[in-house]
């Protein structure tokens, strides 16, 4: 509900629009002057959300009090009511950050019609208010987790270089966070309003690179049949991100210079000089350097992009991270449920290489979770690839456990399996394992394979 303010001098539209205002459902207080609305706004903590106010009254008119209260508080919309509109008032009011003016006399119809478009402007107005805040979160540094020495000193280089201009090379295996640690350099910076543009360097062939990267003219090229925008333009006075710069041929390297020397491009197939001001965030997976020395990448392009580079480490050289890692996706996937990791478990994930990086552990608690008994992922569901790193995927590795227990084990984890191929479905499992839907209820009740509870 609104809550509103209406100031007039004259008590009978006052107290007429304030009793209308309260039929409607509105929270509604009234004051005969500017000043004492002022001084009402100033000493309480009411959160007004609309003030109604005459434009002509004595000792302090509306377009003084308007500029009061946005200076008070800029997110109070001001509606200004009139019986002497003219442009010059409206052009005023607008720039002392009015809302609307409504003149006078005025159906009531016609005040509730302006209220409601307030109310959609201040609801979208609270919604990307929650947007942006949702994205600094999201995008925050805390978002990358890790709390080793390798990845203190990546936040600490972030710290330095996020609100800078300075164009970034990042530098990691895949799976190690590229991306992300781009978005939060992004949003992050003063360009966080500004477009954010991502370009896979590895997925766009030859014959359209230099398109999408710069746009082309009409008639630029067979089946260029309208003039396209290239994503440098898109990008124009945010941010470009240009993952895998290691693929982009060599020929078209140079373009690629003259936009981070001279911040300028030509479309294919055009002949006019485009100023572009882009941040670039590069990254790659592969050694520059060496792709230099085999003749591959420009040298001249390689310094240009190496003005501050960020190496991310493998998650087999920041194995302290690991159980930080584990419980942050098992919070995330297991969607309120309580479900627990067990310490022989953490152990034997510190001992596996995850040369998918953070990927692959990512993808591995997912699963985890999913088979999950009782909320506990203990080792009884750990991929035997990953349990025994190096050894053969067809033997069976159950130490000193009488037969029994192997067998319980094994069928544990083939029901487990069967259940998770079928998305849950206990009848396409027992298709799956080949036992009637009866025998594979019995057997999750008998080995307690229901889903854990949620609270």
């Amino acid at each position: 509900m609104l809550k509103i303010l209406v100031v007039d001098d004259e008590r009978i539209v006052r107290v007429t629009i304030a009793d209308d205002l309260k039929d409607a459902g509105y929270s509604v207080r009234e004051f005969s002057s500017a000043i004492a609305a002022y001084q009402y706004l100033k000493e309480t903590d009411s959160n007004i959300d609309l003030v109604i106010t005459d434009l002509k009254m004595p000792e302090m008119d509306g377009l003084e009090f308007l500029s009061k209260v946005k200076q008070l508080n800029p997110d109070i919309c001001v509606l200004l009511m009139t019986a002497h509109a003219s442009i010059q008032t409206a052009v005023d009011a607008m720039k002392l950050g009015a809302y609307d003016y409504i003149s006078k006399p005025f159906n009531i119809d016609e005040l509730l019609l302006s209220i409601e478009r307030i109310k959609e402007v201040r609801e979208v107005k609270a919604e990307n208010k929650q947007l942006r805040f949702q994205v600094r979160k999201q995008f925050d540094l805390s978002a990358f987790v890790g709390n080793s020495e390798a990845i203190k000193k990546v936040f600490d280089l972030v710290h330095i270089v996020a609100d800078k201009n300075t164009n970034v090379l990042i530098v990691g295996e895949t799976g190690t966070g590229k991306e992300l640690l781009t978005n939060i350099i992004h949003f992050n910076s003063p360009r966080k309003r500004a477009p954010f543009v991502k370009v896979s360097c590895a997925i766009l062939s030859r014959e359209i690179f230099e398109s999408e990267l710069f746009g082309h003219e009409k008639g630029a090229f067979t089946g260029a049949e309208k003039q396209k925008i290239g994503r440098f333009e898109m990008a124009n006075s945010g941010t470009i991100y240009l993952d895998d710069i290691d693929d982009i041929p060599y020929d078209l390297q140079v373009k690629l210079l003259r936009v981070l020397e001279e911040g300028e491009i030509e479309r294919v197939g055009g002949t006019e000089t485009i100023k572009i001001d882009v941040r670039v965030i590069a990254s790659t997976k592969k050694n520059l350097k060496d792709l230099v020395a085999e003749g591959k990448f420009r040298e001249d392009l390689y310094y240009r992009l190496n003005v501050f580079p960020i190496n991310l480490p493998p998650l087999r050289k920041r194995v302290n991270d690991i159980e930080l890692l584990a419980k942050h996706f098992v919070q995330e996937f297991s969607s309120g449920a309580r479900v627990t990791i067990d310490s022989e478990v953490l152990e034997i994930l510190k001992q596996y290489p995850f040369n998918g990086n953070v990927r692959e552990i990512k993808n591995l608690m997912e699963r985890l979770v999913l088979l999950s008994t009782n909320g506990v992922i203990d080792k009884r569901i750990i991929p035997i690839d990953i349990r025994f790193p190096g050894k053969p995927h067809t033997c069976f590795y159950f130490e000193n456990k009488p037969l029994d227990e192997i067998l319980t084990e094994v069928e544990t984890n083939a029901i487990r399996d069967a259940l998770m191929r079928s998305g849950g479905n206990k009848a396409k499992a027992a298709q799956i394992l080949q036992i009637p839907a009866s025998t594979l209820k019995s057997k999750i009740e008998k080995l307690g394979l229901e889903k854990p509870s949620v609270d």
